[in-house]
């Protein structure tokens, strides 16, 4: 595409073959360095040779250092009359603000499958070979809405065809390393179910097939894609599997989207909402119900007034939490354990963050406010909840703080008492 805009600049004919001394191709991934900027500035300043207007276009721009984008930033904003720069990037995000601000830009939309499938027919029909429809959608599914990767790919696959054998899908799906589609199917009928077998059994299947996880991630977008309006809830199944190509274990990322949803946790968050004081209330009235003692009217009235008296010091533990052990009613290792079945990056989080519990209060330490703020996102502070809801069967407040944890007083106090006392000095008084 830059290159038909440089002849039309030009007002000169296109075709692949041609090529001009006045159009001037530079690959930025090998030439990204100051000194090849210098050397561009200088060239530019000679006046074309025979057509009006001297074209650079900067193929995969971004891949500029940041000097080098400052040496061209002064031409960009003055360049010579004679002079049109054409930047072609696949990642406009990775411009400077400063380059931006200082061209007019032009976004190429990906072409739908259907027009593509339809024109790679077309190709293969004046190439001299025939190729199934099936077998075009797939190549037009797998470059992802890039003309110039689909018709790579068709390129590559011509070879496997003959006139008496067409290019078939199963050929494709051989070529590309594709996954079976009735597989995936079967993979997305049961999101979300309880059959958890079926789902290991498909994962086997495909580990077997030496499928790659970003590939299967790939198709089973463009299947759920295809399903969204016959079915809403694959929504988050789609978000889920969009997060998969920039997981560092995609394969373990792709099996725990379908594990945790044939296995949500519907038991343990079904009791009352609780602390852990007011259980510890409840447990001694639970132990004396005798039903033998039932029938005389004196011997239960007894039992009764010895129940009301242990139920007076069950009130000191409501207060005494704070000087509990926090390991006696929460085990953090466990915590970090099942994280680490959810997201690994909320694993490392909480590994390096300190923590405190009261019994009705957990209070995370992050260290920074950096580290708060990935903590208390909408992600991960849910998965928390989540967590520790199932490790204690209840649910607790959730205090995130973007400090270390700070001494513990307490501790500093009962060691003075049993070194025999003393009084508190402080420097001032020294």
């Amino acid at each position: 595409m830059a290159r038909i805009l440089a002849h039309e600049i030009n007002h000169l004919p296109y075709d692949d073959d041609s090529s001009n001394l006045d159009i001037i191709e530079i690959d930025a991934a090998s030439n990204n360095g100051v000194d090849d900027i210098r050397a561009l500035r200088e060239k530019a300043q000679v006046a074309p040779v025979s057509a009006p207007k001297k074209v650079y276009i900067i193929d995969e721009v971004h891949m500029l250092s940041k000097s080098a984008f400052n040496a061209l930033l002064k031409t960009l904003e003055e360049p010579p009359e004679h002079v049109v720069f054409i930047l072609a990037t696949t990642d406009a995000d990775k411009l400077p603000a400063t380059i931006l601000s200082r061209v007019q830009q032009f976004f190429f939309r990906p072409i739908p499958t259907e027009i593509m499938t339809r024109q790679l027919m077309n190709i293969a029909k004046k190439e001299g070979f025939a190729i199934e429809e099936d077998a075009a959608k797939l190549i037009a599914e797998r470059s992802r809405g890039g003309f110039r990767d689909g018709i790579s790919m068709l390129d590559q696959l011509s070879i496997l065809a003959t006139p008496d054998q067409p290019l078939t899908a199963n050929m494709v799906t051989e070529y590309l390393g594709l996954s079976d589609a009735t597989m995936l199917g079967n993979l997305l009928d049961s999101y979300p179910s309880d059959d958890n077998e079926k789902v290991l059994n498909i994962f086997q299947e495909l580990e077997n097939s030496g499928a790659n996880s970003i590939i299967v991630s790939h198709q089973l977008l463009s299947i759920a894609r295809n399903r969204l309006r016959k079915n809403p809830n694959l929504i988050g199944l789609v978000q889920q599997l969009i997060e998969v190509d920039r997981h560092p274990h995609p394969d373990l990322k792709l099996l725990t989207i379908f594990m945790n949803s044939n296995s949500q946790p519907t038991e343990k968050p079904v009791a009352p909402k609780k602390n852990i004081a007011q259980a510890a209330t409840q447990k001694p009235a639970e132990k004396p119900t005798p039903i033998k003692s039932a029938e005389p009217a004196k011997p239960t009235e007894k039992p009764i007034e010895k129940e009301e008296k242990p139920a007076e010091p069950a009130k000191k533990p409501a207060a005494k939490p704070k000087k509990t052990d926090a390991p006696l009613e929460l085990n953090w290792e466990k915590v970090i354990e099942r994280a680490k079945e959810k997201s690994l990056g909320l694993a490392s989080l909480l590994q390096k963050s300190q923590w405190s519990f009261d019994g009705e209060k957990l209070t995370i330490y992050a260290g920074s406010a950096f580290y708060k703020k990935k903590l208390d996102d909408a992600k991960n502070k849910p998965l928390i909840s989540e967590i520790i809801s199932e490790e204690t069967a209840m649910d607790l407040e959730i205090d995130i703080i973007g400090e270390k944890k700070p001494p513990e007083d307490e501790k500093l106090a009962e060691i003075a008492e049993l070194m025999g006392g003393g009084e508190e000095v402080k420097l001032e008084d020294i």
